[in-house]
């Protein structure tokens, strides 16, 4: 055979391997869906159904006419079959997959779950299905339809434990690097939690997300309403991009709110009589044991015996180019504490929160449909989301931090915030912390609760937070304060009666405080001896005049958010401080070689960028008009993909009706540029504008684009 002949096998080979090794799921069980769908003039879908299971068909089907790329990348990671379309960026997905082990614990609880939880994920697969079958030349892979219930909950299972640092230590693993601090706090033999002070330096994290909430009662309100703002911040585009959705059915679920591509349901939002809204929280639920291999690498040490180490081999697709694929081995190891990753350092178990359960997939159903307080703290107490804080309130006038966690149990005198010794079972407590010791602020004498990814104790202000010493240590509860957090308390805790636009201010305030973390990298920036170089001589004095705002009125707001960025960027996620004098070179040589100059507008430089849309933005890295991460686009400026996302204002008057308000950076089809809605609601974005949620369906009658069946 010639080398040419040999290639072309070859090619073939790699183009045909991957849709041949997939298998194929069984489609739900037949069954006729009774939906329809509205959009509103901003293209947002609601949804009415008889039934639950009819509305869930309908969040499938409008999503994916919005959408459907990203919904056939989620469907891919739960197939284990996402580098087929992302290669080398899917590949680490799909190890993850195996690693968790997502499928097996699926596949060991699907029929445990109650059935009116499986038929919603039966009916919102069958939507998905009959848009697939409706439009093949968009299905991306083949064999990725039809999906079912299962594979959308193995969704929840795969995606679940990253929210909370579990990427940043198989990251940290597999390039054999110093591990990522897990604490948040102080180590179990310290006798004391350290006491919080305006910036106090306590940067332990593991993630860079962020989001921002706010819940006000009726005792603080100057209206005597309740009302509660959601602003979480997610990226713009992705897996666990908003989308924003109202929901009717016949059984009682009216919903409006926000939904992450696969779930088929609100995640976030209001009912009737009640709502909530998430921050990620980052306790250390963590846990990392160092084995003891024999020689071979097949056994480890255990309470003085050799076990067996569980391998299993798998095979992940990697797309190259056009149709080729190539399939890369990778063994998934197992021991007694969990998963085991091996590196040049060794073999490593870890144990997470919430590992290893199905249970998230109900919960989120239950909150939907919950009708008070004691209906929604229950459902919560289910403990199957392992991690994020939940800002609660509702008609009652209830409001409520949640600092939700699936904590592990854990046993005094070890170390958890470092590696433990994997040769012995006394570091290790089977189960979970009890609910009623997970941390709950509830109707603080305050009258409000906050929190932007800040300490839970932090939240309601000066005499009404949670004492840190009624917490074990073991918890790993963070102590970790933001500039968002610290700036919500001081604008929350100086007013006495809050108005409704006292509390939109506070949402989009883009000044950093006196009293944050920035106030010390600032100092160091200024500080920066120049040793003679102009240009850093000149930044220094433009930064000196900064006014701490970044409303984009002041002459150094482009200078200074870059810098807070890179200064957020290690104290947010722990990570070793950066030389101030390289930073503030590098950030005025950037605005000089794209813009001539040190001082353009802030909007000159940051910018919303969706398709042809392309407007001046606001705000910064961590304030609470959150600008948190960008792209470098080619002209130089700064588009924003991360940070302020889905945003809703919700309102109980003192009857107890809800009304809302709420807005995307972009509108309600990322994906489909030659929709009207692909980026209608950018110009109310970047204004500070929000736009009516009809909620009622009256009032939806006269504010109809399309009705339809799908």
């Amino acid at each position: 055979m010639t080398l040419v002949g040999l290639l072309v096998l070859v090619a073939i080979g790699l183009a045909v391997w991957e849709p041949m090794m997939a298998t194929s799921a069984e489609a739900p069980p037949p069954h006729r869906y009774d939906t329809r769908i509205v959009r509103d003039t901003y293209g947002v879908p609601h949804i009415f159904g008889t039934t639950d299971p009819d509305v869930a068909y309908g969040i499938a089907y409008a999503h994916a006419e919005d959408d459907f790329e990203t919904l056939q990348q989620v469907v891919a990671m739960t197939r284990g079959r996402f580098g087929a379309i992302a290669g080398t960026e899917g590949a680490p997905v799909d190890f993850a997959l195996h690693f968790v082990g997502a499928r097996a614990t699926v596949d060991r609880d699907y029929l445990k779950q109650p059935a009116d939880v499986r038929a919603l994920l039966d009916a919102y697969a069958a939507g998905l299905n009959h848009y697939a079958d409706q439009h093949p030349e968009e299905v991306a892979l083949k064999k990725l339809f039809p999906v079912n219930g299962r594979d959308i909950a193995t969704g929840f299972v795969l995606r679940s434990p990253f929210f909370f640092g579990l990427d940043a230590v198989l990251g940290a693993l597999a390039k054999d690097a110093p591990l990522p601090p897990q604490w948040a706090g102080p180590k179990p033999d310290a006798e004391d939690p350290p006491a919080l002070a305006p910036g106090s330096p306590e940067p332990r994290a593991t993630t860079e997300n962020g989001s921002n909430a706010f819940a006000v009662a009726p005792k603080r309100s100057a209206d005597g309403f309740t009302r509660l703002i959601s602003n979480s911040h997610q990226p713009y585009r992705g897996s666990v991009a908003w989308y924003e959705l109202v929901v009717h059915s016949k059984a009682g679920w009216d919903f409006a709110g926000a939904t992450f591509p696969g779930a088929p349901y609100p995640l976030l939002g209001h009912n009737k009589t009640l709502g909530w809204t998430n921050t990620v929280n980052r306790p250390d639920l963590i846990d990392i044991y160092k084995l003891k291999l024999n020689a071979a690498g097949t056994q480890y040490r255990y309470d003085g015996q050799w076990l067996d180490l569980h391998a299993e081999r798998v095979w992940l697709p990697v797309k190259l180019w056009g149709p080729l694929v190539l399939p890369v081995p990778r063994t998934v190891y197992r021991a007694v504490q969990g998963p085991v990753f091996q590196n040049k350092s060794g073999a490593f178990a870890i144990r997470y929160g919430g590992e290893d359960q199905l249970k998230m997939v109900e919960e989120y159903y239950r909150l939907n449909k919950a009708r008070d307080f004691a209906e929604w703290q229950k459902a919560l107490s289910q403990q199957g989301v392992p991690a994020t804080n939940f800002i609660y309130a509702d008609a009652a006038g209830n409001i409520a931090h949640i600092y939700n966690a699936s904590f592990p149990n854990r046993r005094p005198g070890f170390d958890y915030h470092n590696v433990l010794p994997g040769d012995t079972s006394h570091d290790i407590v089977p189960g979970t912390v009890g609910w009623s010791k997970v941390p709950k602020n509830i109707n603080p004498g305050s009258g409000f609760v906050i929190n932007s990814n800040n300490t839970p104790f932090q939240a309601s202000g000066a005499g009404y937070e949670l004492d840190p010493k009624a917490f074990s240590p073991l918890l790993g509860i963070e102590t970790y304060t933001t500039n968002r957090g610290t700036r919500a308390i001081e604008l929350m805790g100086a007013d006495p009666s809050i108005t409704a636009q006292d509390l939109f201010n506070i949402k989009f305030d883009t000044t950093v405080s006196r009293h944050s973390w920035a106030v010390q990298w600032f100092a160091k920036l200024a500080a920066v001896d120049p040793k003679g170089d102009a240009q850093i001589i000149e930044a220094k004095a433009l930064l000196a005049k900064w006014d701490w705002n970044f409303d984009g009125k002041g002459p150094a707001d482009a200078l200074a958010g870059i810098l807070l960025r890179v200064g957020n960027r290690w104290h947010y996620a722990a990570r070793a401080q950066t030389d101030p004098r390289e930073e503030l070179g590098k950030t005025a040589a950037y605005l000089k070689r794209y813009f001539g100059r040190l001082d353009p507008p802030l909007g000159t430089v940051l910018r919303l960028r969706q398709g042809k849309v392309d407007l001046p933005m606001d705000g910064g890295a961590d304030v609470l008009r959150a600008a948190a991460n960008w792209d470098e686009d080619v002209d130089g400026r700064l588009a924003v993909k991360h940070g302020d996302s889905f945003i809703m204002f919700m309102t109980w008057d003192k009857a107890g009706h809800v009304t809302s308000q709420s807005i995307q950076p972009y509108g309600a089809a990322t994906t489909r540029p030659q929709s009207k809605h692909y980026a209608d609601q950018a110009p109310l974005f970047v204004k500070h504008q929000l736009k009516r949620v009809w909620f009622d369906p009256v009032e939806l009658e006269a504010h109809k684009e399309r009705d339809y069946r799908p």
